[in-house]
């Protein structure tokens, strides 16, 4: 089975209410059209897992990070591939997130992230948000 290496950024704020919140994508494309996930994407071949994610948001929300602590690496395996995800907490350092190829986002409140319907491999990275 083919493997696939990703990062993924969970950017978090407060969202309009005040709360703590982190930052959740649509995908408007491929198998899971519709589904939702932590932005983020394919580490390159000479890049550090924090490198890639600084670029990836750059290139899908137009917004600069930065990468602060480490959450997690999940490993699942989809029916075409595994996938091996780090995770890590990121916060807006200049711009706005703006989609460039996202079908929607929201500002999730941490306390209530599975209000949309997660990737099943991001359903691995809320769990070990609830853990702490």
């Amino acid at each position: 089975m083919k493997s696939i290496k990703v990062v993924a950024a969970l950017i978090r704020s407060v969202n309009e209410n005040g709360e703590p919140a982190v930052f959740a994508t649509q995908r408007g494309y491929g198998d899971y059209k519709d589904w939702w996930e932590f932005p983020g994407g394919k580490i390159e071949e000479g890049e550090t897992p924090e490198e890639a994610l600084v670029r990836e948001i750059h290139e899908e929300l137009d917004a600069r990070i930065t990468v602060e602590k480490f959450l997690t690496t999940v490993e699942y395996d989809y029916p075409a591939f595994h996938l091996s995800m780090d995770c890590f907490w990121c916060t807006l350092a200049e711009g706005h997130l703006t989609l460039l190829e996202h079908e929607a986002a929201k500002w999730l409140p941490l306390d209530n992230l599975r209000q949309v319907n997660w990737l099943p491999a991001d359903v691995l990275v809320i769990e070990a948000i609830e853990k702490g």
